[in-house]
């Protein structure tokens, strides 16, 4: 057995672009000097092209651990070598690689499968911080498959329209319905319902939760429109979830604004629901969107909130309207003093800065009991309802409360 080497330098075009192409090209030469210096007589160097090059490395071992061992070593040495110092036309400069790593097990594996699989590996590499090597494996190959399959079905479902509308209850201190939170489903023509576990952090790399935020967003503002028209229904509240790089889209406050015009929605029912990740990202854009989408009406809820990097000064700055107790805390604070601890504070603080709070993940009765006792006078969760259509949210007080 031998083995493929994908190398590709970290961060080449900062360089190219900063010290000029000349200065590139002189890198590139030493780079594969260097390579060249750390490989035996047998084996053999390349560049692909750009900042690519390719290592074969041969009669390594009958056995594939001792191969993989071998191949491992020489890749260590390669990275360390590329790591060191580059003197370039009066600049002392350095750079680093990403290495992947293909056993060439079978003399039959087609060189462009050996190629892609190396490629693969080094793609991990960069994802695991650059710097550092990846073996490729099947397991890696398969992932790879089945996340381009979910890709291609997801861009499907969006043209086909299977995604769907949930409902969750959100409810008062005395058990009374005062809103729900719209959650997305995916109806799948083979595998049923999907939750968004499975699918949402793909169209976040995708760029694909662009059109499917949107279609949330105008669903969420038809529904409210629709229960305006029904009495028991009108003074619901929806809040609708946004993610980081839907905000951050810049016809976002544009998008808002659309939805509302053309359901009719009243825009004082509407919650958006941020998370603290989203709002550390550029606080300038984000008070500046939050405050134009304020004035509309609209409210903003801060979701999961203590988990992330959670900041008073910027809860001070933000033009919020409700903290979300993340569930996290509600499930343990009866048997974890800091997870209640935690809540008393939230519940505490929220007041000083004129925001309302709501705790989710509620389960149980007893929890429900905790959290009034500490002030809370709001709620969602398994214990006033699973999500479901919107037909099937309760029309009164909860009869489990």
């Amino acid at each position: 057995p031998g083995a493929l080497m994908f190398v590709d330098l970290d961060n080449f075009k900062v360089l190219n672009d900063t010290l000029g192409h000349s200065v590139g090209d002189l890198l590139l030469q030493q780079v594969a000097g260097r390579l060249l210096d750390c490989v035996r007589e047998s084996d053999t160097v390349a560049r692909l092209g750009g900042d690519e090059f390719v290592v074969m490395l041969e009669g390594l071992s009958e056995r594939t651990e001792a191969a993989a061992a071998k191949a491992q070593g020489i890749g260590v040495k390669l990275l360390a070598a590329l790591n060191e110092p580059y003197e370039l036309a009066g600049y002392r400069c350095h750079s680093t690689a990403s290495l992947g790593i293909a056993l060439i097990a079978d003399r039959h594996t087609p060189v462009e499968d050996l190629l892609k699989q190396a490629d693969l590996a080094m793609y991990q590499a960069k994802a695991a911080g650059r710097n550092t090597l990846r073996f490729f494996n099947p397991d890696m190959q398969a992932a790879l498959e089945a996340r381009s399959a979910l890709e291609t079905q997801l861009r499907d479902g969006l043209r086909d329209g299977q995604f769907l509308l949930y409902y969750q209850a959100q409810v008062d201190g005395a058990g009374d319905l005062t809103g729900a939170e719209a959650l997305v489903r995916w109806q799948h023509p083979q595998r049923g319902l999907v939750a968004p576990g499975e699918f949402i952090p793909l169209a976040e790399e995708t760029g694909l939760i662009l059109p499917l935020g949107r279609w949330v967003l105008e669903s969420a503002c038809a529904q409210l429109a629709a229960w305006a028209h029904q009495p028991p229904r009108a003074h619901l509240t929806l809040a609708v979830n946004v993610s980081a790089r839907q905000f951050r889209d810049p016809g976002f406050v544009d998008q808002v604004r659309a939805a509302l015009a053309a359901s009719g929605a009243d825009p004082h029912r509407l919650k958006l629901e941020l998370t603290e990740s989203l709002l550390l990202e550029d606080v300038t854009d984000t008070i500046a969107k939050m405050t134009a989408l304020k004035s509309l009406g609209l409210g903003f809820s801060l979701d999961d909130f203590g988990t992330g990097y959670s900041s008073l000064s910027y809860l001070k700055r933000l033009p919020l309207d409700q903290l979300k107790i993340d569930q996290s805390f509600v499930r343990d604070a009866l048997d974890n003093p800091n997870d209640a601890a935690i809540i008393r504070a939230i519940l505490a603080l929220a007041p000083n800065l004129n925001l309302t709070v709501i705790a989710e993940g509620v389960e149980t009765p007893a929890q429900r009991a905790f959290l009034i006792a500490s002030g809370c006078r709001a709620f969602q969760g398994y214990l006033f309802g699973r999500p479901g259509p919107a037909a099937a949210l309760p029309q009164t007080r909860q009869q489990n409360v």
